[in-house]
């Protein structure tokens, strides 16, 4: 990097930055790893009661009781902050059992069920520079999260990471009766949930700097901005109900045959919120929202959207055949719908994050009130309500119903009295499934011969042709700066083999083995957020579902488990110490062996190269082909996991196409000042690549847990009566399973937002394709002793 003088809140912003002792990363000396150990403090109170009540021979009563609170500490990612995480939860039920007569039984209960969640709050500055105010962009905050091109994010100062409390109630009342009539054996019964939920989402409250690349922004010259404001942070209070009915009927058709037959009814209200700070887009270019209130800033007021429950019938069917008529095979299957309830976790932060109950800051370089857009204080330009562009939600007003058809057959054989094997096919379909985007409001591409293409723009960002020549391109909703969308279009399709051998326990010894080869596809895996999984694309591009399908964020192709349990055998004839010290023990074992899960390349994270005006920017390469490029990573090579010479910048497939169609100064190579950037034919920045989704995967999981228990029986005191001392070893191994490269890591980028190369070679490698995260931990060794009585 040639020499560049540091502004002084950047050189500020810089101790935020760990000083490492590695040595630069091959090929970029600019950049490095840094490790280090933070302290993770896990404390949980655990309890448990249960109370039974026989009345009388028709009447019984019980209950149980679970409080569990489970306080959590660590540093953040960069050992700035210290974070804390509270979960508590508490469970009651109650159940009445009264048997009219010895056919027909009934069974009332009523459950409650409490939780809290206090999610990443910050609890002190482990740096006191993560308490300098004079770093915040808003009024009393401290630095800003810094995300910069292919480097990890750097989460800022106190208050840096996005912070969320969460507070559920639900009430449940169940009924259900049994009746046994000849050959069947009849069930029914009703159940309703009503759920209380209050969030509060703490999002961004100290706002986001975003640079293109390290130069950016050692210069101060962030190409965006986005971040919450404080004030408008409030909790909502969401209400919801559910009400089900049911019948079954196990028919007993034959001696060796009987067949599940039932039907389920299901339906939720829609969510509604005490104060009506719900917000929704009919259409997604409406200027103004519905909303659960009437408000300024909203059209009119109506529920959320209208209800696709109504209808929610799920039959369902099984069978059970013992086709020799000797106990020792069974076969299996079943089928059946069951229904998606649109429930409040999907609407959690797209209600929480809308105007006008709340206000989010977001604008470019090129869009920010006061220029320059610098990192330090917004000035107060950047807050007139006459320029402030905000955040709104788009939900799917006339969704259709979300629904999965599950089946399944297997075959069970008793090999042995004690050894058992299973084969079984297990799917699934899953229609009009959420499809949830971080942001939906953006210019939609037009579709060419080439793949779909941006509109053609100048250096300044403004059309070449058309009507609208000389201005620039708008997205879909120029009234908002950012949309979440939620739309319920979505596809899913499972399929999978599993075996399974069984050796029950015999001889002190038991142990089973399953394998499971399936495949997940899905257009979206995406519920809550947009990125659901450490591997997910936030926006996934929603204007044509074929970009989309793909394997799942969660697929995993094969699964090998291996459990055993052995009771260590004694001599009989010992007695006193000798017997007590060698009776008693045992010994266990977990082995789990599968495939990673997939990930996608992207490039230009942060820049938004291909010029889709989207805040969620980021742009997919060109798949290239070649010599061993039929594989697309280096397993074993965490330094160097994407093979990057598999992928290219995307480009025009002729001059002519070239010349009519592509940014040949595309606006984010463009300098503050100094002549035009223009980039090489065939280099087509606006045109999207043919890379796929998920079309790479991860590196596996393998791992072997053991325990040690020694079993101390006391029968002077009780029957079973025992004090159990216990060695549990997770990872014994200490095997390394490395997670898959993540968009958040800044390592899916195989090029930057100029094109230039971030991968690298195999000798010389860069940040492309690095593993950066296990997904299991190290090495762990629990000892405890546990009383049974």
């Amino acid at each position: 990097m040639p020499h560049i003088t540091v502004p002084s809140i950047i050189q500020e912003y810089l101790k935020l930055y760990p000083v490492s002792t590695a040595p630069p990363l091959p090929g970029n000396p600019d950049v490095t790893v840094f490790n280090f150990v933070g302290q993770q403090i896990i404390n949980e109170n655990f309890v448990t009661a249960r109370v039974d009540h026989k009345f009388s021979e028709k009447d019984s009563l019980f209950g149980t009781y679970l409080y569990d609170k489970t306080p959590y500490s660590s540093p953040d990612p960069m050992g700035n902050v210290q974070l804390s995480t509270l979960t508590a939860r508490q469970i009651f039920a109650a159940e009445e059992t009264h048997s009219f007569t010895p056919t027909l039984i009934n069974a009332a209960r009523f459950g409650f069920n409490r939780e809290i969640v206090n999610n990443d709050e910050s609890a002190k500055a482990l740096n006191a520079q993560a308490a300098n105010t004079a770093l915040g962009a808003f009024a009393n905050r401290n630095a800003s999260l810094v995300r910069v091109s292919t480097l990890s994010d750097m989460t800022g100062g106190v208050g840096g990471l996005a912070t969320y409390f969460y507070r559920w109630n639900s009430f449940q009342g169940y009924d259900d009766a049994f009746l046994n009539k000849g050959t069947h054996t009849i069930k029914f019964g009703a159940a309703f949930e009503r759920m209380l939920l209050q969030v509060q989402a703490l999002t961004d409250v100290n706002g986001i700097w975003i640079f293109g690349d390290l130069p950016s922004f050692l210069q101060n010259a962030p190409s965006k901005f986005q971040g919450g404001v404080i004030g408008s942070l409030t909790p909502r209070n969401f209400r919801q109900s559910v009400i089900g009915a049911y019948v079954q009927d196990d028919w007993r058709a034959r001696p060796n045959l009987t067949l599940n037959l039932g039907l389920r009814y299901e339906i939720a209200t829609v969510p509604t919120e005490t104060q009506g700070k719900l917000v929704n887009l009919r259409k997604i270019g409406d200027t103004l929202p519905i909303c659960g209130t009437s408000s300024p800033g909203c059209a009119s007021v109506g529920p959320l959207f209208s209800n696709p429950t109504l209808k929610n019938l799920e039959p369902r069917v099984g069978f059970a055949w013992d086709p020799f008529r000797n106990g020792r095979m069974a076969v299996r299957g079943g089928a059946g719908l069951f229904d998606v309830l649109p429930l409040p976790y999907q609407f959690i932060l797209l209600e929480t994050q809308a105007t006008p109950f709340f206000q989010y800051l977001s604008f470019s370089k090129n869009s920010a009130p006061a220029q320059p857009l610098q990192v330090g204080p917004l000035p107060a330009a950047d807050f007139d309500p006459a320029l402030l562009r905000a955040r709104s939600t788009f939900i799917d007003s006339n969704s259709k119903r979300n629904y999965v058809a599950q089946w399944n057959l297997n075959l069970q054989y008793q090999l042995t009295q004690s050894l058992a094997a299973m084969v079984a096919y297990v799917g699934s379909r899953g229609i009009h499934q959420p499809f949830r985007v971080d942001e939906a409001n953006l210019t939609i591409p037009v579709k060419t011969s080439a793949g779909y293409l941006w509109p053609q723009v100048d250096s300044s960002g403004n059309l070449t042709s058309g009507p609208n020549a000389g201005n620039p391109p708008n997205p879909l909703n120029t009234a908002y700066s950012s949309i979440r969308g939620m739309f319920y279009k979505g596809r899913s399709y499972y399929n999978a083999l599993e075996l399974q051998l069984a050796k029950r326990m015999s001889h002190g010894f038991q142990m089973q083995g399953t394998y499971t080869w399936g495949k997940s596809i899905d257009t979206s895996s995406a519920t809550l957020a947009g990125d659901a999984f450490g591997n997910s694309i936030s926006s996934l591009h929603y204007f044509d579902e074929k970009l989309t399908r793909g394997l799942s964020d969660f697929n995993v192709g094969r699964t090998l488990v291996l459990n055993g349990t052995w009771e260590i055998p004694s001599a009989k004839s010992w007695s006193g110490p000798a017997k007590w010290l060698a009776g008693g023990w045992e010994l266990g074992l977990i082995f789990t062996a599968s495939d990673g899960v997939p990930f996608t390349s992207t490039w230009g994270t942060g820049s938004d190269p291909a010029n889709t005006l989207s805040s969620d920017d980021y742009a997919f390469p060109a798949r290239l082909g070649g010599s061993g490029c039929n594989t697309l990573t280096n397993p074993g090579n965490p330094n160097h996991y994407i093979k990057t010479e598999c992928f290219g910048v995307p480009v025009a497939p002729d001059m002519a196409f070239w010349n009519q169609n592509c940014n040949q100064f595309p606006p984010n190579l463009q300098p503050n000042s100094g002549p035009a950037v223009s980039v090489p034919f065939p280099q087509c920045f606006n045109l999207r690549g043919n890379s796929g989704r998920n079309i790479m995967i991860g590196p596996g999981i393998t791992s072997l847990d053991f325990s040690v228990f020694k079993n101390n029986r006391i029968k002077r005191i009780s029957e079973n009566f025992n004090v159990q001392f216990r060695v549990e070893m997770f990872n014994l191994l200490n095997h390394p399973n490395f997670a898959p490269p993540g968009p958040g890591d800044g390592n899916t980028d195989v090029f930057d937002g100029t094109g230039a190369a971030l991968g690298g070679t195999l000798q010389n490698p860069g940040t492309a394709g690095k593993l950066i995260r296990t997904t299991i931990p190290e090495r762990q060794i629990q000892v405890a002793i546990k009383i049974v009585f």
